[in-house]
């Protein structure tokens, strides 16, 4: 009776965090652009239509990220700190 308690227990708790892990990483791959096109409009630049967001690793450092937004209407470089606003600057 003890061993079958547990099981009733441990079987759920296995399965919510499997199940909880993949939705939570899928979506936060696809909010970063939306999230970045929202920041960047809010300091007036214009993004329609948000299509991806890829990091340059090349550029980013422990507390400065580096993205490079494509909008429907332009390529942005959006280089973000902490706290503080975006650097945007236009590539295309």
């Amino acid at each position: 009776m003890t061993l079958r308690r547990y099981l009733l227990i441990l079987v759920p708790l296995a399965f919510g965090s499997v199940l909880h892990v993949a939705p939570s990483a899928a979506f936060a791959q696809e909010s970063i652009k939306d999230v970045l096109a929202v920041q960047i409009r809010s300091q007036g630049t214009v993004c329609d239509k948000p299509k991806r967001a890829i990091r340059d690793a090349k550029r980013s450092k422990a507390d400065h990220e580096v993205w490079v937004l494509t909008c429907e209407n332009a390529t942005y470089r959006v280089s973000r700190y902490p706290d503080l606003a975006a650097k945007i600057e236009r590539l295309r």
